[in-house]
């Protein structure tokens, strides 16, 4: 199994994407989110670019809206990009159409990919098994910050190889890769790691310590989100 990481939204090849499994990551917060809503019975959630997107989707499904521009909730929406909000009480059943500034876009750019799955730390392990028993070369993209590199996301990148080696007999990195592991395996303790983020920074402005503590949680549910046609639902 070849293993390649893409550090961040701006970095994406969709060529190089064609044929394998497709791992996107925006630990802070967007496939958290994705990943709670869909273990809390959440029906489908729709990843969209646009805030426009969102809007004429409500108005054609009737669906819940939730996502942020500048980690600040939307006006108007149900839902803002944290992940706590998504209760079983409020998403069982229900259709969330979701659109942030780098997560969504990152999904929507994977889209040539054979296999597209959402990741986080919360389901990293889960992750990995689902990746081995697909069999494909992997790539893992980091949804980064403003289309920047992002040192959250890129642990959680390692976070996800260290399992796939562990599991996997015969794996090959690309160097990139191998440096996410790396960094990973020397920063055990990944919120003390991720302090130093210029995301972190922005988080605690805001107040969301408490959504920083869930999304840096090791592998607390079993539950791996898959794109299929514009939409992501639970893995059979």
């Amino acid at each position: 199994m070849k293993i390649d990481l893409v550090p961040s939204v701006d970095f994406i090849k969709e060529d190089k994407l064609i044929g394998k499994s497709v791992v996107v990551i925006d630990m802070l917060r967007a496939t958290s989110v994705i990943v709670t809503a869909i273990k809390n019975n959440c029906k489908e959630v729709i990843p969209v670019v646009t805030i426009e997107e969102a809007l004429a989707l409500k108005d054609k499904n009737d669906c819940l809206l939730g996502g942020e521009r500048h980690a600040i909730k939307i006006e108007g929406f149900d839902f803002s990009n944290s992940p706590l909000e998504y209760t079983e009480d409020k998403v069982a059943g229900k259709i969330v159409t979701m659109t942030t500034s780098n997560g969504t876009r990152a999904i929507k750019g994977c889209e040539k990919g054979k296999t597209l799955i959402m990741a986080a730390m919360i389901n990293g392990e889960a992750v990995a098994k689902k990746l081995v028993e697909i069999g494909d070369d992997v790539v893992i993209v980091n949804a980064g910050t403003e289309g920047e590199f992002s040192i959250d996301d890129f642990i959680c990148g390692g976070h996800i190889i260290n399992h796939l080696c562990n599991m996997e007999n015969e794996t090959e990195l690309s160097d990139i890769a191998k440096t996410a592991l790396f960094v990973y395996k020397n920063n055990d303790n990944v919120e003390d790691y991720i302090k130093e983020a210029r995301h972190y920074r922005r988080i605690m402005e805001l107040g969301l310590q408490d959504d920083f503590i869930y999304c840096c949680k090791k592998d607390i549910t079993n539950v791996v989100p898959v794109y299929k046609e514009g939409k992501v639902l639970k893995s059979e």
